[in-house]
């Protein structure tokens, strides 16, 4: 169910082979954690400018969208933040391999995290609730990180299954 939902907004997204390598860059992977607090002030902002708030909602609507295009690919991925998309492109092509199977039930955990998060976050923002908008941001970016986290696992042990099977 959420590896169809990866592979949808990877659609959405137009994540091709060159956007991921371009959102591989620890620039654009660290750069896009700034999206749900950006979001929570510019949806808040509507307590100050009124309905002028879609503009700044627009805007980071926008950001997120452009967000893996703007950036070059790295020129070094032995990084944890370029490891965790390399990784999140590996399960999103790979989800059902056996050999990943074993990270299925903790990736469904923390997405689940992260979309209840998402909800407290939304439900705080519609109620103008500030504690319940800064809980909903920790969840959903911390389980986000452990997310990525586990994307870095899942590439460290491809890369090394591939090293295991290559015959130079």
């Amino acid at each position: 169910m959420f590896r169809n939902f990866g592979l949808g907004a990877e659609r959405i997204m137009g994540m091709d082979a060159a956007t991921w390598a371009r959102h591989a860059n620890p620039w654009s992977g660290w750069s896009r954690v700034s999206i749900l607090p950006l979001f929570a002030v510019a949806v808040w902002s509507r307590v100050w400018i009124d309905w002028w708030a879609l503009l700044p909602t627009g805007l980071v609507f926008l950001w997120a969208w452009l967000n893996p295009c703007l950036f070059s690919p790295p020129a070094s991925t032995d990084n944890w933040m370029s490891k965790g998309v390399m990784g999140e492109r590996i399960w999103l092509m790979r989800g059902e391999d056996p050999v990943l199977a074993h990270h299925a039930s903790t990736i469904r955990v923390l997405m689940l995290l992260t979309l209840a998060g998402s909800i407290l976050l939304l439900a705080g923002l519609i109620l103008l609730n500030l504690p319940l908008v800064m809980t909903g941001l920790a969840v959903a970016i911390l389980s986000k990180l452990w997310f990525l986290d586990r994307m870095v696992w899942i590439y460290t042990e491809i890369e090394e299954e591939r090293d295991l099977t290559r015959t130079d």
